[in-house]
């Protein structure tokens, strides 16, 4: 025994699926490719007595379909890590192919899987399970041999198509120790946009109907959550989607050129890279003002990367290529699209959540941009059997027609007067306008800040409210910044009486930060980083070396402060630094 079973199996645990959702379609990639018409996802809650209310929590997750079911065989090779029917390369046609997904992205969830399958009624379904706590105490050896058992009749009762269907397939999650979503309600918000965009073209082709129930097991027979999934295209260019009205029922995007083919043979194989492009049309952008600001532009927003498509499912969004905060990114679509006999090329990660390849290549392309490597570079990082440099040329030749696309972006505003005004220096955001997008992503998980709900300064009488701000002791510069410009935060500079490294004034729907230039950690750190008649007397090596110095001051000083503090108050001092690291994470997460 090389690897003892209890801890090979907390290994598999961790094996890379980002979240509950992409564990979840690993499951559906199973029910698709065996040829279902419809395919369900079927959350079981309980009310549960927290504190002083009660909550509905999640106790099991189902995926059922009506495909072409397992025999015994495949069903036991189906729960083993490692085996299925896909290995062989005449079979690598489709989805799968690793033989792992339902195994792996089961236990990543969920400390048991069940399986029932069928394909003579359900009356004759084939049962067998796995159980993470009989496997790490040694009760489980094997995969347990196949029997005919009866589907529980709840789920006959909760599902639309087990009763009458002549095939399909069962799997059920229970003991969900690791999903982090509690409720059906987040798994389904969660999974709707993934899921929809995961298969959208097996969606809108009407191959596959994916349909979210929930129910809670005081009634089985009464959902509290019914929802058809609808294809979330990230090109914008299929209509009857995800996307918010008016772009609902008609494509937002327009097509740029045909699609582009690329040839790759590698090996013995001769394959072809498809990749297209889109960008929104003049009615979604250029005639509106502040489009990004709507909940077809955020909609957008949630898209924004390069769509990696494997047997025309979605692998991932890859934002290599993306350009920091600059908002008009997501007003561009591309997705490459290729078969599973490029998998090597690509570097598909064995649970389909990755394409490690053309990330890594992709990211050596950005540099390109960012004057870290000339492109004459970019080949001599590969060597010549390295698969990765068959994607070089693939990937500049993208990158190059996304500045195109970019070009037309841009001049669909110009002259117009509509965009959205921002705080930007050399073609990226500035802290003002990541701050703004990080605080709407939190407005919309339901973080409300006291500043979201006031009346907005642009709708004011601006010669009323130039009064105020002056009155109140605010500069022309402040004042001209808090109106003219849209994001909600302005940064200055002010001598404040105050002990306070900054202040904070929430002026309608904005917040105007000043930073104290009479407090010593102005001169040893915001001085040093900015451009000023300091910061030029001083070498770039010097300024990095004296800004780390302030930096690491400031946190060695929250630290003192905490230590200094007794009982409670060290309770609330701890707590406020676990709920601003919360806010500083969404802040400063500006890779995406």
């Amino acid at each position: 025994m090389i690897i003892p079973p209890n801890l090979a199996i907390r290994s598999l645990r961790d094996n890379g699926y980002k979240n509950a959702a992409s564990a979840i379609a690993e499951l559906m990639d199973n029910s698709i490719q065996h040829k279902s018409k419809n395919v369900e996802l079927i959350c079981l809650e309980q009310d549960i007595q927290l504190s002083q209310r009660v909550r509905s929590q999640i106790q099991q997750i189902a995926v059922v379909d009506n495909g072409s079911g397992m025999n015994e065989d495949i069903l036991y090779r189906a729960l083993q890590f490692g085996n299925g029917t896909n290995l062989g390369p005449e079979n690598q046609k489709g989805m799968g192919k690793f033989g792992m997904g339902l195994p792996s992205s089961s236990i990543s969830q969920a400390k048991k899987v069940e399986v029932w399958t069928w394909q003579n009624g359900p009356e004759n379904a084939l049962y067998s399970y796995l159980d993470v706590n009989e496997i790490e105490n040694g009760q489980m050896t094997d995969v347990p041999k196949p029997v005919i058992k009866q589907i529980p009749s709840e789920y006959i009762k909760m599902s639309r198509i087990i009763d009458g269907s002549k095939s399909g397939t069962l799997v059920l999650w229970s003991i969900l120790d690791r999903c982090n979503w509690k409720t059906a309600g987040s798994i389904f918000k969660h999974s709707e946009d993934l899921i929809g965009r995961m298969y959208r073209y097996f969606i809108n082709s009407k191959k596959v109907e994916i349909r979210f129930l929930a129910y809670n097991v005081s009634n089985y027979n009464k959902t509290t959550i019914d929802l058809l999934s609808k294809p979330n295209d990230p090109l914008y260019l299929m209509s009857n989607t995800s996307c918010p009205k008016p772009f609902d029922g008609k494509p937002m995007f327009q097509k740029y050129g045909d699609d582009f083919e690329y040839p790759i043979k590698f090996g013995d194989v001769e394959s072809k890279v498809k990749v297209r492009f889109s960008y929104s049309k003049p009615e979604a952008r250029a005639d509106v003002r502040n489009a990004g600001d709507l909940p077809y532009g955020k909609h957008a927003k949630t898209n924004i990367g390069i769509s990696i498509l494997r047997a025309n499912r979605e692998l991932l969004l890859d934002k290599s290529l993306i350009i920091g905060h600059n908002t008009r990114e997501r007003w561009w679509g591309c997705e490459v699209e290729f078969e599973p006999e490029l998998d090597e090329v690509f570097g598909v990660t064995n649970n389909k959540q990755y394409a490690s390849n053309f990330t890594e290549v992709a990211s050596i392309v950005k540099s390109v941009e960012d004057n870290i490597i000339s492109k004459a570079e970019i080949n001599e990082e590969f060597d010549e059997e390295d698969p990765k440099k068959l994607l070089v040329d693939i990937i500049l030749d993208i990158n190059s027609k996304l500045s195109t696309i970019r070009g037309l972006i841009q001049s669909q505003k110009e002259g117009s007067g509509q965009e959205r005004t921002r705080h930007i220096t050399s073609g990226v955001d500035t802290p003002e306008s990541i701050a703004t997008d990080a605080s709407e992503k939190r407005e919309s998980e339901g973080k409300v800040a006291v500043s979201d709900n006031n009346p907005h300064i642009k709708d004011q009488n601006l010669e009323k409210v130039t009064e105020e701000l002056k009155n109140e002791g605010l500069t022309e510069q402040e004042i001209d910044n808090l109106i003219k410009f849209g994001d909600k935060y302005v940064l200055s500079s002010a001598s404040l009486d105050s002990d306070a490294l900054f202040s904070v004034n929430v002026k309608y729907d904005k917040v105007l930060v000043q930073l104290n230039t009479t407090h010593p950690g102005y001169k040893n750190l915001i001085e040093i980083i900015d451009d000023n008649e300091l910061s030029r007397e001083m070498s770039l090596e010097e300024r990095l070396k004296k800004a780390s110095l302030g930096i690491k001051l400031l946190l060695l000083s929250w630290a003192r402060y905490e230590d200094e503090q007794i009982g409670q108050f060290k309770e609330r001092a701890q707590q406020f630094r676990r709920e601003w690291g919360k806010v500083a994470r969404d802040f400063m997460d500006i890779e995406e």
